[in-house]
């Protein structure tokens, strides 16, 4: 599904389906859960009054011509359980979707989002300061995962043009410090990060 618009086949899954596989190739569970979740959706019938309001806050998916929303959700379930079957390994390749790129960089995207937005210079004197509110708020774990994060993010992302692109996807609305690259700026915050980890 591309949008609200449904673009998965029974022959092959479409651009947001083969985003969540690829993540969920990574996540023992995930793709069971929500396959579980379809058949009884299914089951149990859209138009249910007992889950009615859990219904309502589903994208509203547009079928294909000729087809329903119950057909749409057998379709992605169908590709649940096959790859249930056949688990794919995790992908090395960088995703190709932003709620692929957040999911993939959960607490880089936290980071960079809520403490270099666009909006940076009004609460922050420096990038130093930001960073520093990010570890006071951050616990160990999410240090370690941050660090983590930067360093898969820096080898994912090939080329200069594609870091920037995909940082900004994270949510990162500010230009590094000025004469600094922004992979120099991203290894340069996992240090400091590391650091404030081994105390």
């Amino acid at each position: 599904m591309t949008g609200y618009a449904f673009d998965d086949t029974e022959e092959r899954s479409g651009v947001a389906l083969s985003a969540y596989l690829r993540q969920a190739a990574t996540a023992s569970g995930r793709a069971a859960e929500a396959a579980a979740e379809i058949d009884d959706l299914l089951r149990t019938g859209l138009f249910n009054d007992e889950i009615a309001d859990e219904v309502d806050l589903l994208p509203h998916i547009r079928p294909p011509h000729g087809k329903s929303v119950e057909d749409c959700l057998a379709v992605i379930g169908g590709h649940l359980r096959q790859f249930l079957a056949e688990p794919a390994p995790p992908a090395q390749a960088p995703p190709q979707t932003s709620w692929e790129w957040k999911e993939r960089f959960p607490e880089l995207s936290q980071m960079l989002g809520a403490y270099f937005h666009q909006d940076f210079s009004l609460e922050y004197s420096s990038y130093r300061e930001a960073l520093d509110d990010y570890v006071s708020d951050a616990s160990e774990s999410d240090l370690r995962q941050v660090a983590d994060e930067i360093r898969a993010f820096l080898v994912v992302n090939e080329s200069d043009q594609l870091l920037k692109e995909s940082a900004a996807t994270l949510g990162l609305g500010i230009l590094p410090p000025q004469g600094v690259r922004l992979r120099r700026w991203l290894s340069d915050m996992r240090e400091i990060v590391l650091r404030q980890t081994r105390g």
